[in-house]
């Protein structure tokens, strides 16, 4: 049994807040596992330094800054312990006050990786660790009361890319350099279908999560799309402006499932030997899918109290359903278009209705 700092900061201290994604990051190559595993648990620490709203959105970024500044090799002037002192005792969360707590134990680890890797490291959590700073620096104080609107899509798409896109490049990096030989497409064509793979699954995030991130001042759906339907971010807080809404909402649902047929390309793209890498790209996009049809269906998606989201059993239900056919190109394409029609006959159906005399 390893008990070695990195042993536990990849191991049981990921595990315990990454959730999902560790049921993913065990079945990657081996190669792959300690730089991926490594670059989600400092992200994870940014993205609780930038989520923690007892702190000020001004201080919360100077600490989210700092962090960036060491994963990027500044000298440690104290700000690993004004992390650990300012944020991790506000934490409800015993696994989150930890994983602030043991930073420098993590940071630790990236120098014992291949220079390549630490570099590709560098470069995800800076990237991420930017649209964290677009968030501070664009919306409001969450109790402030207040609403702001990203103004129109292409900051809604540069945002996708910041936190999610970015991801996608990373990941397919990490695949051309530890399972070489692997992926016969172009490495720009890859890098290309990755990123939208990333936006894909960030595009479902945004959807999902609106009603929730309208309450803390966040709307993520442009003003000009908001507008061509005659609403307002502030509109969006009454339930029922679901239905007005849904107009917008079908917008953004043609855009993602356009980003996921994307990101099926890119899985289809993997050889069907390769049943660890195809599962840990499938899986997300199993579910994702899964969450669009919710979405679609969803009569109340602006009710914070009515999330169209996975459950647990549903995420183990995917998993057992992906094993039979990952390794079939047919039967990808099969069942991932059954969930892109369901999803249009939603949107069509509605249309068509509404246009109805």
């Amino acid at each position: 049994m390893n008990n070695s700092p990195r042993a536990f900061i990849l191991g049981p201290l990921l595990k315990s807040v990454s959730r999902s994604f560790y049921l993913t990051l065990r079945i990657l190559p081996t190669a792959m596992r300690d730089p991926v595993g490594l670059a989600y648990v400092l992200a994870r620490a940014a993205d609780t330094i930038a989520d923690t709203s007892l702190i000020s959105p001004q201080r919360r970024l100077e600490l989210l800054l700092s962090l960036r500044e060491q994963v990027n090799g500044a000298p440690d002037d104290g700000a690993l312990a004004r992390i650990a002192g300012e944020v991790a005792g506000q934490q409800a969360q015993p696994d989150e006050r930890a994983l602030l707590e043991r930073l420098s134990e993590a940071l630790a680890i990236l120098p014992q990786l291949s220079r390549d890797d630490q570099a590709a490291v560098r470069d995800i959590v800076t990237t991420l660790t930017t649209g964290m700073e677009f968030d501070l620096r664009t919306f409001p104080d969450e109790t402030s009361g207040r609403i702001i609107a990203l103004r129109e899509f292409g900051e809604l798409d540069r945002y996708t890319y910041l936190v999610a896109g970015c991801v996608g490049e990373f990941w397919t990096n990490m695949t051309y350099a530890h399972m070489p030989g692997t992926l016969k497409a172009a490495p720009d064509t890859m890098l290309a279908l990755g990123v939208r793979f990333g936006k894909a699954l960030q595009m479902t995030n945004v959807l999902r999560d609106c009603a929730r991130d309208l309450r803390i001042g966040r709307c993520y759906l442009p003003e000009t799309m908001l507008a061509r339907h005659g609403l307002t971010a502030q509109d969006l807080l009454q339930p029922q402006s679901s239905a007005r809404a849904r107009p917008v909402l079908f917008e953004l649902l043609r855009t993602s499932l356009g980003l996921f047929q994307d990101a099926v390309d890119y899985t289809l793209e993997i050889p069907s030997t390769a049943i660890r890498l195809r599962l840990a790209c499938l899986w997300p996009i199993m579910i994702g899918l899964d969450t669009l049809v919710l979405l679609a269906r969803n009569d109340a998606w602006l009710d914070p109290d009515n999330i169209s989201k996975i459950r647990r059993n549903d995420v183990y239900r995917i998993m057992a359903a992906s094993l039979p056919m990952v390794a079939s190109n047919g039967m990808l394409r099969a069942w991932t278009a059954r969930r892109m029609r369901a999803i249009e006959a939603e949107i069509g159906g509605e249309l068509n209705a509404a246009a109805r005399p």
